[in-house]
């Protein structure tokens, strides 16, 4: 990830922080992505999203001084989830958390953009090795029985 002034990252596409506080959060629209939380398979994906580089997490959270403007550019990408694993069941009332997830290999084809500029940056999605992924449902905050 680099560190926070942002010497060793050259590269932070993200939402942004609301003035509200919510971060890295947006919309995405319904009909390309599903889950089938009782094995495990999902698929998350979206072409030619708007997101600002802000070069590094530090300046995207507003910790630069000063802060370096945001180049737009667009992403692409598709995740994708397995699933067939190991289901794991957690319930978590300190942090008030609950949710039920199965375990299994994931992949990423992931590309952006800085407008104008041409492609920055392409994943390979047949190099990825998966150290963990899951994908279930959860239930949090006022949602969390």
């Amino acid at each position: 990830m680099g560190d926070f002034n942002g010497s060793s990252q050259v590269h932070d596409w993200d939402p942004g922080v609301a003035p509200s506080g919510l971060f890295w959060t947006i919309p995405i629209s319904d009909g390309t992505n599903w889950i089938d939380a009782e094995n495990g398979p999902a698929r998350f994906r979206a072409r030619d999203l708007a997101m600002p580089d802000f070069h590094d997490f530090g300046n995207a959270v507003g910790l630069a001084s000063p802060p370096v403007p945001a180049m737009p550019s667009h992403v692409t990408f598709d995740v994708r989830w397995r699933g067939g694993g190991t289901r794991t069941e957690v319930h978590d009332t300190t942090f008030g958390f609950e949710g039920d997830f199965v375990a299994g290999p994931v992949s990423i084809d992931f590309s952006t953009r800085q407008d104008g500029r041409g492609v920055t940056y392409r994943s390979d999605p047949a190099d990825q090795i998966t150290v963990s992924g899951g994908a279930g449902r959860e239930r949090n905050g006022v949602y969390f029985h």
